[in-house]
C-alpha cells in the first residue's frame, strides 16, 4: 500500500483539499493507498480547514470538515512513500527539514505543468477557490492514477 503526504504552509488550504480529493477518489477506484496531509508551519496547528476550502470541498461532495492541521514530523519522511508539496518553496522546505529527494515530488507535476499551486489563503475572498480546487483534483487524480 502506497502512503502519500500532501504538504502545504499551514494545512488548511490546499493540503487538505489534496488530502480530503485524494481519500475521495481513491475510495471511488477502491485503490490501496494511505493518505495523509499536514502543514511545514505550526501556525495552524489543531485548527479545521478554512471556511472557504471547506465549502468548495463541500460543493464538490467531499467532507473535509473533520481534518485538523498538523506540522510535518521527521517520522512523517520515514512513514510515507511520497511526499507531496504544493509549490517550489514546500519541496526546498522539505529538502531543508531532511524528507528524502527521491520522496518528494510536486503536485504541480501530475497534469499541470509543474506549476505552483497557488495559496488561496492570501486570496481576497472567495475569488480563486475554485481554480484552485480545480488544479488540485487534476493533479491529485493524475498522481493516484500514476502510482497505483
Amino acid at each position: 500500500m502506497k502512503k502519500i503526504l500532501f504538504v502545504c504552509l499551514g494545512n488548511i488550504c490546499r493540503s487538505p483539499l489534496a488530502h480530503g480529493i485524494a481519500e475521495n477518489y481513491a475510495k471511488a477506484m477502491e485503490l490501496k493507498v494511505a493518505i495523509d496531509s499536514c502543514a511545514l508551519s505550526d501556525a495552524h496547528v489543531g485548527e479545521s480547514p478554512c471556511k472557504h476550502s471547506q465549502t468548495i470541498a463541500d460543493e464538490n461532495g467531499i467532507d473535509i470538515s473533520k481534518q485538523k492541521a498538523r506540522q510535518v514530523t521527521q517520522e512523517d519522511f520515514k512513514k510515507f512513500d511520497l511526499v507531496i508539496g504544493m509549490d517550489d518553496q514546500n519541496l526546498v522546505d522539505l529538502e531543508t527539514m531532511g524528507c528524502p529527494t527521491f520522496k518528494l515530488r510536486k503536485l504541480g507535476k501530475y497534469g499541470c505543468d509543474d506549476i505552483d499551486i497557488a495559496d488561496p489563503y492570501f486570496f481576497d475572498g472567495f475569488d480563486g477557490f475554485e481554480k484552485v480546487y480545480d488544479t488540485i483534483e487534476i493533479c491529485t487524480i493524475n498522481l493516484l492514477d500514476e502510482v497505483s
